[in-house]
């Protein structure tokens, strides 16, 4: 076994770096090198050019890997092992979204898909020489996680309000390259904080996909919610009144008004977005349906493909209004996806074309299931009262 190095004159070796530019930073970069070599040491059962019966390995120069740090970022000589491979401790200990997006490099290395956009990615992460037996290490552990994320058993007692979309990215599949949907579901549970409650890739949007994606849940546990917020899609909308019976489903006032105001001519858009702001601006139904009146009224000569779609779908981008405790900016809209749908894509966009649907999947898994947890320790996103109110409303 390697032995420990004399660290007796410890003080005096951190005495120099206080005269250096960043003397934290710094003492950092030495303690991860030492760390390093000690692991490396450990590793291969002998320190650096010791002779050793121990020895099942030897070292075989150094790469460069850059490590972003909250002191700064600094750039590592990461010893080579020559049979087996090496990767530092602190570096595998990373958040799993960025385990999850290195793997969607490696894998693309891996699989012979590699892009300049891929290698350029790849360095800016600081990995050089992909091979099979990093991968290995690196994908160690995040697959079970992933699994058992989106298979949990839903353990709160109800989840009132769902939220339901679906985000596309281009993956390689079948040997081609396809806009693939993940089906994607929200709620609040009995105590208003938000929770990701489905993750499920599909070919396409379809009332047969919704509706297994809506039968898997009630399987883990998902009781009938109160109110379901999603936009117009046709199968999704017959899945829903299909699968939860006597919920009320609130059609996305946002996707609304950008079908409405596709039909409306440019030199009117302006007037006619105002106006039609104007009905959601009220929690009293008669009113923001006599608003609806006065703009159809007023319109219909100019713009009858819009009024004729604002009348169609007006009753069911109301819905919400039937549910006067819960906060309307909320639950009238799927802002609250769309907003997550652009915080996953921001980490997406880097890799462009996904090797495979599983690594896209594991990314995007990962990415939530930080969010999840971080929604788990902050603010209720609705009060529990106004929940309660629902309860007692539905009873």
């Amino acid at each position: 076994m390697a032995q420990r190095k004399d660290t007796t004159n410890l003080p005096g070796m951190l005495f120099q770096f206080m005269g250096m530019e960043d003397p934290m930073l710094s003492m950092l970069e030495w303690l991860c090198a030492q760390m390093m070599e000690a692991e490396v040491s450990n590793q291969i059962g002998a320190e650096k050019h010791e002779q050793s019966r121990e020895r099942i390995s030897h070292r075989c120069g150094f790469r460069p890997r850059r490590l972003d740090t909250r002191m700064g970022t600094m750039y590592l000589m990461v010893p080579k092992v020559r049979n087996g491979g090496y990767i530092p401790f602190f570096v595998t200990e990373r958040k799993r979204s960025e385990a999850a997006l290195i793997q969607v490099v490696q894998e693309a290395f891996v699989q012979g898909v590699s892009t300049r956009k891929m290698e350029k990615l790849a360095k800016s992460l600081g990995i050089e020489g992909i091979s099979r037996s990093q991968v290995s290490e690196m994908t160690k552990g995040l697959n079970d996680q992933v699994d058992e994320f989106r298979n949990r058993p839903l353990t709160s007692d109800h989840y009132p309000v769902l939220w339901v979309d679906a985000l596309y990215e281009k993956v390689r599949y079948g040997g081609r390259v396809v806009s693939m949907a993940i089906l994607l579901v929200c709620g609040v549970n009995g105590e208003g904080k938000r929770e990701v409650l489905a993750l499920e890739p599909m070919l396409e949007e379809s009332k047969e996909s919704y509706r297994q994606l809506f039968e898997g849940l009630k399987e883990r546990g998902l009781k009938r919610p109160f109110l379901v917020v999603s936009d117009a899609h046709k199968g999704l909308v017959a899945a829903i009144r299909e699968c939860f019976q006597g919920a009320s489903w609130q059609r996305c006032k946002v996707h609304f008004m950008r079908n409405i105001l596709a039909h409306v001519p440019h030199k009117e858009k302006d007037r006619f977005a105002s106006l039609l702001k104007g009905i959601w601006l009220t929690t009293d139904i008669k009113a923001a349906k006599q608003r609806a009146k006065d703009l159809a009224d007023e319109y219909r000569t100019k713009c009858p493909k819009a009024i004729e779609t604002l009348e169609d779908g007006l009753e069911d981008a109301l819905t919400y209004l039937s549910f006067p405790s819960l906060d309307a900016r909320k639950v009238s809209s799927n802002n609250m996806l769309e907003r997550l749908n652009k915080e996953i894509r921001r980490r997406t966009r880097v890799v462009g074309i996904f090797p495979n649907p599983e690594s896209y999947l594991r990314l995007v898994t990962a990415y939530l299931m930080e969010y999840s947890e971080d929604w788990s320790v902050t603010r209720a996103y609705l009060s529990e009262e106004s929940l309660q109110s629902l309860s007692n409303q539905a009873a």
